[in-house]
Formats: structure tokens, C-alpha cells, sequence
């Protein structure tokens, strides 16, 4: 059946905007009721349309006498506090759409909503994955769960009662146990459905709980979907693994079928944060159609891998973030190359960037590696600027093995800092000449340590006592070794400028060697 919470995820991405609900997300939607002025008899359903309706205040109106649970309402906000006041009496949720969206348009994303999340007589719909489960146990006699690629249950059949102990660990948790994806790796059987269509019979192992599988892939093409498992002791007879390969190209065309529908979402939300990110005077209407308040936001850039499944870490994490277009969840991602951009409202207090990052890293498998880096609150016109916060948030992050999840900007911003230097020295962008060059170069020449002396000198402020503890030796030799380094260099080191160029430069990376 579809629900209210379903109506508004998919609308969002059509640039409706949620201005009033009732308290219950999960309100059941069954039928359209479209306005006609020339009918006489008022339409009923529980979507209503209001094609021609001028004013805000008549829609509500109509829907309460269609006895809606939601109007779709065209026009600019703010809408008429009257008329949201109704409807909140009412228990009707209101969507207000912007102009430019046709009501023909939103009339065939409505109907065609509302037809396919209509339940059989059987109480499951005639697409749903737990239908087929259902069907395909029948056939083969024994109970089935469908998993995707990343052994996450999807579905299972009603005829679980007899389940081993490890199918019902699988079906509770909703993913196979990581003792038991070992143990198939051991085995094979993921190598096998990477390359094979045919069915393969899984031997039990009573150690592990596992009476024995037969496993088909779900693929598309080349493209693994997932995976279908049987419970059973022995391999099935042919004619019921005729059945299971059957049963993998319906299930593959229903994975395929709501992957389109979900991509075509996540694709709507993608295009318009790449837009924000990349920087538009339409910002505040961008902003507007993807559903986020006004106010500052911070760019989040995270990237995931596992070892031997970089890209569909990646993938599956941007699926992660992007679930629930709408009003539940709240940021807006894109997947650019490698990297999963994140605008989320966040003023000065990175701790709401902190906790969306841990509610993704929470329901992602444990074995996938996240790196992440959040820029600094900004404006609309400041994202970009925050992106590239965010960018350099994360290079330094990968680049420090252990810590903390994420890099913030505010808090690294001198390692940021650094790093841009290190970058401009290394496209030399830094003189090769000076004193910092020439003392490295003695160095290198002479196997002296003037280098680390200055750095020593520079960082303690020009006190020669601290300098020579830090170098482990007296502060006469700290003294001497300047005095030979001023015959070497012109240092000046009574300008402060002079002090500070040469910080800068020692930062920048050229004395590597000392």
C-alpha cells in the first residue's frame, strides 16, 4: 500500500514542499480524487488534487468535502495561515507545489503512486519482494530469503518456523552474520556468484548452525543484484532448480524496476546539491525545493571502501544517506566520483555534523572503512567555499592513520593550514632560493643540523634555552650554530617578517631532509 510518508519522499523530489501534516507519517493512501467544477457531486479520495482551485484556503476546503488525507496545493510560499490552520484541524496533510510542476505531471506520479502501492486480496501487492519469497517457497518446497549484494536481507518467505539457527540470526539481524560470510568466502560461494548463474548447493555445517543452502545470483546483465537461498539438506532435483533460476530473473526485474524509481529520486537530489556546491544565484530555490530550512549549513564530504568492494562501499553508503527523500532525514547528499557530499543544516556547532556521520557509519557493515571531513558553517553563497573545507577536511583525514571518524575544519584548520603550503611548495610555487633553501642545501652538503636549529629557535620564540633542551644540547651551541648560520645566509632574524617567511617556508615541507 503506499503511505503518506512514501507520497511525500517521492513528490519531494518533484519540488513539493510538506507545509502541514497530520501526526501519523503512516497514514494508508488508496485512491485520487481530482476537482471538477462541472460535477455536481464532489469528488472523494484520499489524495486530492486541486486543479483550478485558486486560493489555498478553497483546496482545503474541497479536500475536507473529498474526505482527503492530503492536497496537493500549486503556488509560492508562504501559505495562507487560515488555511493550514484547517487543515490541521482536519488531519490533512498539505504539499505545496511549485508552478512550474504541471498538474499533469504530478497527476501521473499521483495515479501511478497510488495504483502500484495497491495491496492484492492476498494483503501484499503484486510487486512486493515478500510475495515472491512466498511464491517461490511454495514451489520449491522449502523456506527462501533474498538478500542483495551486500548480504542484506530484503525479503524471506512466511514458512520460516523450521529454520535453522543461522537463518534465523540472518532474518533477525537482517543481514548473514560475519562468521557466516567468512565461512562462505571460505567456501567459494561468493566467487561463484560473482562469475555463475547456476544454483549452487551450500554443504551443511552443524558447527555454525547451517543445515545447508541452495544459493542462485540475481543479476542484471553483469551486474550482481543479489543473491536467492534455499533452505535444504541435500542439492535440489533439476526441475526445482529450474524454478530457482526462474525465480532469479523475477526477482532481478523487481530489484531493477525499484532501483529506477529510487534512482530517479536520488538523481533529482544529486543534481541539485552538485548545483548548490558548485555555486548559483538560484541557491535560496534550490534550497527551497530540496525541502532544507533556511539558515547556515556545513559540507560533509565522506568517502567508504572495503578492501576488495571500494566502489560499492561508496554506493552503498550514498544509498544510506539518501533514504527517505523528503521530511525524514536531514541533509541532502550527491555522489561526485569517489565522494559522498553531504549539505547539512548545521550552524556553529559541528556536533549535528558529528552525529549524521555516526548514524551512517551505525547502519553501513562493519568491515567498510570511512574516512570523512566537515567544512565550516556557511551561508548559501559560502558552500562552495565549504566544500573545498570539507575536500581538505578529508585528504587530511586519510592522510592520519587511526583517530577520530572525521576531520573538522574548525578544529584543523592550521593542518589544512599547512597542507595547502605543502601543496604550493611542491608545485613550486615556493622560491627555491633563500634561507631556508640554502641552509638545507648545507645541510645536505655538510651533514650539519642548522635547519632543525632554526625550526627549534623559530618555534620557541627565540629563547636559546628552550631551543637547546628541545635539540638536546647547551644554549651556547644553539648561539653558535646561528652565528655560523648568519655567515652561510643573510637571516635577519631582528625582522619580524623575515621570522615569518621563514616559518612558512619551513612549514611548506622544504626541510624534509633535516
Amino acid at each position: 500500500m503506499l503511505r503518506l510518508d512514501r507520497l511525500v519522499n517521492v513528490l519531494g523530489g518533484y519540488g513539493a514542499r510538506l507545509c502541514c501534516a497530520p501526526a501519523s507519517r503512516a497514514v494508508e493512501l488508496r485512491s485520487v480524487a481530482v476537482h471538477d467544477p462541472t460535477d455536481p457531486h464532489p469528488a472523494t479520495g484520499d489524495v486530492f488534487l486541486s486543479v483550478g482551485v485558486d486560493s489555498a484556503a478553497d483546496a482545503v476546503r474541497l479536500a475536507r468535502a473529498a474526505r482527503a488525507a492530503a492536497v496537493l496545493v500549486r503556488g509560492r510560499p508562504p501559505l495562507d495561515e487560515e488555511a493550514l490552520a484547517g487543515a490541521r484541524d482536519a488531519g490533512i496533510a498539505v504539499l505545496l507545489v511549485e508552478p512550474e510542476v504541471s498538474w499533469s505531471q504530478l497527476a501521473g506520479v499521483v495515479y501511478g503512486l497510488v495504483v502500484e502501492g495497491r495491496q492484492t486480496d492476498a494483503g501484499r501487492g503484486p510487486t512486493d519482494l515478500f510475495a515472491l519469497a512466498d511464491a517461490l517457497a511454495a514451489e520449491v518446497g522449502s523456506a527462501v530469503t533474498i538478500e542483495d549484494q551486500m548480504s542484506r536481507v530484503l525479503a524471506y518467505s512466511g514458512s520460516q518456523q523450521a529454520a535453522d539457527p543461522a537463518r534465523l540470526e540472518t532474518i533477525l539481524g537482517r543481514r548473514v552474520p560475519e562468521a557466516m560470510r567468512r565461512l562462505f568466502e571460505r567456501g567459494g560461494v561468493f566467487a561463484h556468484l560473482t562469475t555463475s548463474d547456476e544454483p549452487l548447493f551450500v554443504e551443511p555445517s552443524p558447527e555454525h548452525g547451517l543445515r545447508g543452502r541452495m544459493v542462485v545470483a540475481v543479476r542484471a546483465g553483469r551486474e550482481l543484484l543479489g543473491s536467492i537461498w534455499v533452505e535444504c539438506e541435500r542439492p535440489l532435483p533439476e526441475e526445482r532448480r529450474v524454478v530457482l533460476v526462474d525465480g532469479a530473473r523475477a526477482v532481478a526485474l523487481h530489484l531493477l524496476r525499484s532501483r529506477v524509481g529510487a534512482d530517479l529520486e536520488r538523481q533529482v537530489e544529486s543534481d541539485l546539491v552538485i548545483r548548490l556546491l558548485e555555486g548559483t544565484a538560484e541557491a535560496p530555490s534550490l534550497v527551497s525545493r530540496l525541502g532544507l530550512p533556511r539558515g547556515r549549513f556545513r559540507v560533509i564530504a565522506l568517502q567508504a571502501h572495503v578492501a576488495e568492494e571500494r566502489h560499492a562501499a561508496i554506493l552503498l553508503a550514498f544509498e544510506r544517506a539518501t533514504t527517505g527523500f523528503g521530511w525524514s532525514r536531514p541533509g541532502r547528499s550527491a555522489l561526485f566520483g569517489n565522494t559522498l557530499y553531504t549539505v547539512l543544516p548545521c550552524g556553529g556547532d559541528p556536533g549535528p555534523a558529528r552525529d549524521w556521520l555516526a548514524s551512517i557509519v551505525n547502519v553501513l557493515p562493519r568491515r567498510v572503512t570511512v574516512f570523512a571531513g566537515v567544512g565550516g558553517a556557511a551561508d548559501l553563497g559560502q558552500l562552495p567555499a565549504s566544500r573545498q573545507e570539507a575536500d581538505e577536511s578529508l585528504a587530511l583525514r586519510a592522510a592520519r592513520p587511526g583517530g577520530d571518524l572525521a576531520v573538522v575544519y574548525d578544529e584543523s584548520w592550521d593542518g589544512i593550514l599547512l597542507q595547502r603550503l605543502r601543496a604550493a611548495a611542491s608545485a613550486g610555487r615556493v622560491p627555491a632560493r633563500g634561507p631556508v633553501a640554502e641552509l638545507t642545501r648545507h645541510d645536505a652538503e655538510h651533514g650539519t643540523r642548522y635547519i632543525a636549529t632554526l625550526r627549534a629557535w623559530l618555534e620557541e620564540q627565540g629563547d636559546p634555552v628552550a631551543a637547546g633542551s628541545r635539540l638536546g644540547v647547551h644554549p651556547n651551541t644553539v648561539r653558535y650554530r646561528l652565528r655560523r648560520m648568519g655567515e652561510i645566509t643573510s637571516l635577519q632574524l631582528e625582522l619580524p617578517e623575515k621570522r615569518l617567511a621563514m616559518i612558512i617556508a619551513l612549514a611548506a615541507g622544504q626541510d624534509e631532509r633535516s
